[in-house]
């Protein structure tokens, strides 16, 4: 991707900056309401989930939530302002080029390496399988 010369690019008026910072408060406020709700909704979701499965596979509550969130999180669009900077219109990866997804996937190799040697997360996923059928068996009763 070619960067565009900075001089070659018009720079936002005055309103324009106004605008896109009461904008960007207001979405930081609809991102942050989103987030608040969809808190105890994908854990209400991911529990339907575990609870609704059959043959060991879980029921799809908790994706349809993730759906809805990516929905939302596409419409907010949080920082469409960027589209009127006049500057960096490549804007290059301020961290590293790992993502989040990324980093919890070498702690779950940890994690999984760890319960492969009969450490601490064997002994606590025996514990969390034990509660979950125990869950599971009170709720179909």
């Amino acid at each position: 991707m070619n960067k565009t010369p900075e001089s070659d690019l018009p720079a936002p008026s005055r309103w324009t900056l106004i605008r896109d910072l009461g904008v960007f408060q207001i979405k930081l406020l609809v991102d942050g309401l989103r987030d608040l709700v969809l808190v105890p909704i994908s854990l209400v979701a991911g529990v339907a989930s575990v609870l609704s499965g059959k043959d060991g596979n879980p029921g799809p509550q908790f994706y349809h939530a993730l759906s809805w969130g990516k929905q939302t999180e596409h419409w907010i669009d949080l920082f469409g302002a960027l589209k009127n900077s006049p500057e960096q219109k490549d804007i290059p990866t301020p961290f590293t080029e790992q993502g989040m997804d990324s980093i919890v996937e070498r702690f779950e190799d940890f994690v999984v390496s760890e319960y492969k040697r009969g450490g601490v997360t064997a002994q606590a996923k025996e514990q969390l399988d034990k509660l979950l059928r125990n869950i599971r068996r009170n709720s179909q009763e």
